[in-house]
Order: structure tokens, then C-alpha cells, then sequence
């Protein structure tokens, strides 16, 4: 045993969240190990990249299952197969049960680009922009029933310019998410932070 807590990755398309984490997750004093990653989607890239770097990987398509619990349940059996301390969402684009969200409370957290508790859900940098705002970012929070209501671990704030589009603007906040994940995490493996309801 080397101490360090075990993580699974839930992704749906090319994993650059996961990369990061993938590659801080290599320094030898970083407190988790990624130890599996899964995906919704069978052709999702990022299955690829983790699969370069020798980690297991699993994957299901929710249509294969008569209902979202039964698909939730099947992910909950491989998560339990890998004996995952926690769970890391990026980009998983799927919007989890409150009984999977409740089995796994205080385990699991996702990267959302805005600074929560503004610009829930989708096309968050194009609503920003479309607000005047003068700053955009990225939260990590701790997942709960709620869709990007859980407690924030952290944000980084990202200016927006002017001539921002939404894809201009997101590009400088996946940046801030490769640097700001990896560090969250870090500090949820620590016991740095734990999760308060």
C-alpha cells in the first residue's frame, strides 16, 4: 500500500480534465492515483489516453439499461470493483440520480466552468459574455442531488476581455480547470477538505 487514495475518472468525450489529473497524479508526493477511468461513450477519446498510460478503463451506454438507476447501479459495481476512494467528473455528461449523487456523497466532484454558484448547467461562457459579466472562471464542488449545487472546494477567476466569444473565453478557462482540478482533488485526498452539507 502507498498510502495514497485511489480515484476512478467519469468522462464522456476527450478527458483534458482527466489528463491533468492523470499527469499530477504521477509526482510522487500527490495524495490519490488514478486507478480507473469510465465513460458513457465507447468512442470517447479519452478512453484512449488512459488506456496509453496503463490505467483500466470501462465503459456502458446508458441505452443498454432499461432505466438510469439500473446504468447507475452497473457504474457503481465497476467504481466498487476498482475500490475508488473518490470520484472525479470531467466532463461527464450525464446528469446522476439523487441515489447515485447520495451513495457516493462527499467522494465524488466535478469541474464546472463559472464561478458557482452563477451560470448553472450548459453554455455558461456564452451567457457571461451575454450578461456583461466581468469575470468568468471554474468551481470544483463536491457532487450532490442538486445540478452544480454542491459545496465549492475552489474557483479561478478569469477575466473576461472585451471581443470575448464563448469559445475564446472557455479556452482560457480550460487552462485555469487543468491547473485548478489537480489541486482540489489534492486537497480532498489530503483530508484538506472535507465535505460539509
Amino acid at each position: 500500500m502507498n498510502g495514497k487514495k485511489r480515484v476512478a475518472v467519469l468522462i464522456s468525450g476527450r478527458g483534458s480534465n482527466m489528463t491533468a489529473l492523470i499527469e499530477a497524479a504521477k509526482a510522487p508526493d500527490y495524495p490519490a492515483e488514478i486507478v480507473g477511468v469510465f465513460s458513457n461513450r465507447a468512442a470517447a477519446p479519452g478512453l484512449q489516453t488512459a488506456r496509453a498510460e496503463g490505467i483500466e478503463t470501462a465503459t456502458l451506454a446508458q441505452s443498454s439499461f432499461e432505466s438510469r438507476l439500473d446504468f447507475e447501479n452497473a457504474l457503481t459495481r465497476i467504481l466498487e470493483s476498482w475500490a475508488v476512494d473518490y470520484i472525479c467528473l470531467a466532463g461527464f455528461m450525464r446528469i446522476l440520480t439523487p441515489e447515485f449523487t447520495t451513495h457516493w456523497q462527499g467522494k465524488a466532484i466535478n469541474i464546472h466552468p463559472s464561478l458557482l454558484p452563477a451560470y448553472k448547467g450548459l453554455d455558461t461562457h456564452a451567457r457571461a459574455i451575454s450578461d456583461g459579466a466581468l469575470e468568468a472562471g471554474c468551481t470544483v464542488h463536491f457532487v450532490t442531488p442538486g445540478l452544480d449545487e454542491g459545496p465549492a472546494i475552489l474557483q479561478a477567476r478569469v477575466p473576461i476581455e472585451a471581443g470575448d466569444t464563448a469559445e475564446t473565453l472557455a479556452a482560457r478557462v480550460l487552462v485555469e480547470e487543468h491547473k485548478l482540478y489537480p489541486k482540489a482533488l489534492a486537497l480532498l485526498a489530503s483530508g484538506a477538505v472535507t465535505y460539509r452539507s
